[in-house]
């Protein structure tokens, strides 16, 4: 017998061996592999070109106060109907699966649907599971089973979402390992289900200026499993209205960077004259790197910000010397940080004067040519015994708001 013909009966040997191990009972656990030569390339699926792909996992994620529920709830309106996208793309309709762990779906999110035009009948609401007959919160990794059963007496469902997405999260949601383990059943649910998975969360404190991406609260692995990564800001706009972005952060299946406007308006409900709700108008599409559109988003805010104290502490400061305390507990109350006040100041001007040597600080308007302060208003009398206002020194350390 030749080498050829050896080596074909070792190899037959072998594949024979190898199969009796692994389909008997109690077969040895063993490495699976898949030749590349027996699959077929497909493309990616998409929902919505671009943004939303089927059998995958997104993330939105943004500050508070962006509208991320109601953006997607704005989506499985358009799944719901079969309506439009927007950059005018055709949605075909579907069936919407929506686990909230934070709003009431009657009071809340059911209106934001209605009030966005979502065919009630093909939303469903993820209200728990019951296990032995009693019913508890939904819990992925034990409960996923029961819920892909659930979509597939469904059928056609196209949008999975869950809202917050760290609710999926058992363990610390700061632990890659334990966020990857806790966001799998949910990939997997996707991919069985062929429909487009996003999860709603918040930016992390900080972090202004960095890549979006990195700015998603808790682990990285939430941004890592997701295929795409979007986020919501509110840019600055004339007074009166609410301009925000909705821009790619991240993309590895397609284009990042890139998104389009909306605001948030309230509308009241047909059939329901006592009920407002929140809803998306979109606007046009908008050109950019992600990071760039919210550094821009962010320097207005900071710039909004910064006037709106500045207004605050002139007019508080108006009719004369106020102590340093009382303004900074007056602009507490009005909802302005310490640091706020203290850039405000800086901007101002604003003169800082102590009642004698015993007494506490006051803040002024700084005074201009022919005795009168830099504010609308007439001149403002010093502190009783004060002496002149002087910056102060390393010394002043019995004033808490040195600046």
């Amino acid at each position: 017998m030749g080498a050829p013909d050896e080596l074909a009966r070792i190899n037959a040997t072998a594949e024979a061996v190898r199969r009796e191990l692994f389909s008997a009972p109690g077969a040895l656990d063993g490495v699976v592999l898949v030749n590349a030569g027996t699959l077929r390339p497909e493309p990616i699926r998409w929902l919505w070109s671009g943004w939303l792909a089927l059998g995958k996992l997104h993330i939105l994620a943004g500050a508070p106060g962006q509208g991320k529920t109601t953006i997607v709830l704005a989506f499985a309106s358009t799944v719901s109907v079969g309506g439009r996208w927007p950059d005018g793309s055709r949605c075909p309709a579907g069936n919407v699966l929506i686990w909230s762990g934070e709003d009431d779906p009657q009071d809340t999110l059911l209106p934001r649907l209605l009030a966005m035009g979502a065919d009630a009948s093909r939303i469903h609401f993820i209200q728990g599971a019951k296990v032995n007959g009693e019913i508890l919160p939904f819990d992925p990794a034990r409960d996923i089973g029961r819920l892909a059963g659930e979509a597939q007496r469904i059928g056609d469902v196209r949008l999975l979402m869950v809202d917050p997405v760290v609710s999926a999260v058992a363990g610390d949601s700061h632990k890659n390992t334990e966020v990857r383990r806790a966001l799998q059943p949910i990939v997997d649910l996707a991919a069985a289900m062929n429909c487009a998975a996003v999860g709603i969360s918040h930016f992390g404190k900080g972090g202004a200026g960095r890549d979006p991406t990195e700015r998603v609260l808790g682990s990285v692995a939430f941004s890592a499993v997701a295929r795409v990564v979007m986020v919501a800001a509110k840019l600055k706009a004339d007074e009166g209205d609410d301009q925000r972005v909705l821009a790619r952060s991240k993309s590895n299946i397609g284009p990042d960077g890139g998104g389009f406007t909306y605001c948030i308006t309230q509308t009241e409900l047909t059939g329901y004259p006592e009920i407002r709700a929140s809803a998306i108008e979109w606007g046009v599409e908008v050109e950019g790197a992600a990071r760039d559109l919210l550094a821009e988003a962010e320097q207005d805010r900071a710039d909004d910000d910064a006037g709106d104290a500045a207004r605050f502490l002139r007019g508080l400061l108006t009719d004369g010397p106020v102590a340093a305390k009382t303004v900074l507990s007056e602009a507490a109350g009005a909802g302005y940080s310490r640091d706020q006040m203290q850039r405000a100041a800086r901007k101002l001007g604003v003169e800082r004067q102590k009642n004698g040597m015993s007494g506490g600080w006051f803040w002024a308007m700084p005074r201009l040519e022919g005795g009168t302060e830099g504010s609308e208003g007439g001149t403002h009398a010093r502190p009783p015994s004060s002496p002149p206002s002087a910056p102060p020194s390393a010394q002043d350390t019995d004033d808490p708001e040195v600046f």
